[in-house]
């Protein structure tokens, strides 16, 4: 995270810098659920004026990270255990249509840019540096069905991605499974470059499932 406070005489923060990294803060499990989000403490924090604070957080809030409530101030976005299986539900579904539109096998220099983003996604893993992680698992996804061929499609999965970002976190707190999520982008390249179809919808529709499952079993215990 960020230092708490910043020098007086640091430039201003813009609210691209801002919104980094207070996205990296949630999605990095760093801000949990329900957490407060005190426009005067992230003044001070980033060393930016209210304007720009506000700006963030109603981004942030169009991005499904945060909640904003009346006269209650914001918070990091807590999803209640419908709303997870319906967001999981559906990025199912849009997985499913994205690999049925998808022309495989993939071609060469695609299966070439997966490989390396993978690779450098275990590297990242082993070196423990998180933000890393976050990117290049992103990128891998995204790459992998922009494949589909349908730019809408694309988005709406980023999108979705975007909305679910802290419930993804919780597999990014975990060192074993982040290994097992290398594994499964293995598994994910070599089904895709082999065309083998069912196989890589039955590994990326498993692939998703650990994040839900974690989201669900900490929101209980925290309610306990």
């Amino acid at each position: 995270m960020a230092q708490a406070m910043r020098d007086a005489n640091e430039p201003q923060a813009s609210a691209a810098e801002v919104q980094k990294e207070l996205e990296l803060d949630i999605v990095l499990g760093q801000l949990r659920p329900r957490e407060r989000l005190v426009e005067d403490e992230l003044m001070a924090r980033f060393g930016a004026k209210r304007h720009v604070v506000r700006l963030v957080l109603a981004e942030l809030e169009r991005f499904g990270l945060v909640e904003r409530r009346p006269n209650k101030g914001a918070m990091v976005r807590e999803y209640s255990p419908a709303e997870v299986e319906e967001i999981y539900a559906f990025r199912a579904d849009l997985h499913r249509i994205a690999l049925e539109r998808m022309a495989l096998p993939l071609a060469p220099p695609v299966v070439q840019t997966l490989t390396g983003l993978a690779d450098r996604h275990e590297a990242a893993i082993e070196a423990g540096d998180l933000t890393e992680v976050i990117l290049c698992n992103n990128a891998f996804h995204d790459t992998l069905f922009d494949q589909c061929g349908n730019r809408f499609l694309a988005e709406s999965i980023r999108q979705l991605g975007w909305t679910s970002h802290a419930i993804r976190s919780y597999r990014v707190a975990d060192p074993d499974m982040l290994r097992q999520a290398a594994v499964e982008h293995r598994q994910m390249i070599d089904a895709a470059a082999a065309g083998q179809r069912a196989r890589l919808a039955e590994l990326c529709e498993r692939h998703i499932q650990p994040s839900k499952d974690m989201y669900l079993r900490d929101r209980t215990l925290r309610i306990a």
